[in-house]
């Protein structure tokens, strides 16, 4: 549910939405990261200045960790990274 609408939030403010793509890795039972992987030029807007986006953004997530008992990382990288 979180990584989905990661992705979508993801794909309205991006210049280049068809390169946005999202998964989730399961640390372990209770913790997850979702990984952001987006076009150079958008990671700095989904990052935001001073990292208010992303800031705003991983507090809606926590909002997911009261309904579903999970925890959550978010985690923004561009796509020529490994």
């Amino acid at each position: 549910m979180a990584d989905q609408f990661i992705l979508e939030f993801a794909k309205l403010i991006a210049d280049k939405p068809e390169e946005i793509s999202v998964s989730r890795e399961d640390v372990d039972e209770g913790f997850s990261e979702i990984i952001v992987r987006a076009d150079k030029v958008d990671t700095g807007k989904l990052i935001g200045k001073d990292g208010k986006m992303i800031s705003s953004l991983k507090s809606i997530i926590s909002g997911c960790k009261a309904k579903e008992g999970r925890a959550y990382r978010v985690t923004i990288k561009s796509n020529d990274e490994q």
